[in-house]
């Protein structure tokens, strides 16, 4: 018994990591709350091939207000 990632399970462990990590260098360029965004909508992806529609929509949801945060601090 074992650990086994099929590519959706290893893109889905990619797109939360990074959007973990985006998350935490947010404040260094808004360019990382870019990055926060689009690492939700690629979560929103892979939840939604998964079959788990609920995380789908969170995840587009935060995805939304990250590229709206980003759309502020660019015009700002």
């Amino acid at each position: 018994m074992g650990f086994h990632f099929d590519a959706l399970s290893l893109f889905g462990l990619a797109a939360v990591c990074a959007s973990l990590f985006c998350y935490i260098m947010e404040k260094r360029s808004p360019w990382w709350t870019l990055g926060f965004a689009f690492a939700n909508f690629a979560a929103s992806s892979y939840a939604f091939l998964q079959g788990a529609w609920p995380f789908g929509l969170i995840e587009i949801f935060w995805g939304l207000a990250a590229l709206w945060r980003w759309w502020d601090t660019r015009a700002a």
